[in-house]
């Protein structure tokens, strides 16, 4: 439980994320979507959702590397909060079998990552004027900058309702709600992503497993969409 001098933080940030979903969710009805990668961290925000506007389609981006323990979380999560989950994948089948032959993964994660999420998602994202996700500031550099509500360069509004929260607030949440943890979050991974991609963390940073060993740190959803990299090599 948060200590007294953070309850009240807490408890404002609850309710500053409920009072950002409503308005988002009647301002732009069934043109409002939610991105979830349904680790821990999620729950929270997917719980919010699931009281205020629970038909609000949930995109989930299924790159076909996630764990199992991940897609087993995904069902018991839709189950638990009723959500209206939408599998994403590649555009098409030949990226993901392209993705996997190439081992891409390992050899260029930069492409991987885009050819599985940021392509199918900005493809899926045409159907929406707004997005909900549920990044916060605390998790890192880049996202300390963002804001709560944001205009991408592709017209989209980017709603991030608990930018404010922290592993604390979370935390927090997910016990008064008595609400599921990802099973691997009990096993040491503060942070998943797809399993190739994703370790044991090195340090108190959390997304320290992600991309373990390069300079990668954001898979590119949550930085501004730029043309398809096979059209920015055609066009240079």
């Amino acid at each position: 439980m948060p200590s007294q001098e953070h309850a009240p933080d807490m408890h404002r940030n609850e309710k500053r994320s409920k009072q950002i979903i409503a308005i988002a969710a009647k301002r732009h009805h069934e043109r409002l979507a939610l991105t979830s990668s349904f680790q821990t961290q999620s729950i929270p925000l997917l719980h919010l959702v699931s009281q205020i506007c629970p038909t609000t389609p949930v995109l989930f981006l299924d790159t076909g590397f996630h764990f199992a323990e991940t897609l087993a979380f995904k069902s018991e999560i839709q189950e638990v909060l009723g959500l209206n989950i939408v599998d994403l994948k590649p555009l098409s089948g030949q990226a993901e079998g392209q993705s996997k032959n190439q081992q891409l993964p390992s050899s260029d994660p930069n492409l991987c990552c885009h050819l599985n999420k940021v392509e199918p998602l900005q493809n899926e994202l045409k159907n929406f004027d707004a997005w909900i996700t549920g990044i916060r500031r605390d998790q890192t550099s880049q996202r300390s900058k963002s804001k709560v509500v944001s205009t991408q360069n592709n017209g989209t509004v980017k709603i991030c309702p608990m930018l404010n929260w922290s592993k604390e607030d979370i935390e927090t949440y997910i016990a008064k709600h008595s609400l599921p943890r990802h099973p691997l979050h009990e096993a040491g991974f503060a942070s998943i992503g797809c399993a190739p991609c994703t370790a044991l963390p090195s340090t108190n940073d959390a997304r320290s497993g992600r991309w373990a060993g390069t300079s990668k740190t954001e898979c590119g959803l949550h930085l501004d969409p730029k043309p398809p990299i096979h059209s920015r090599s055609e066009n240079s």
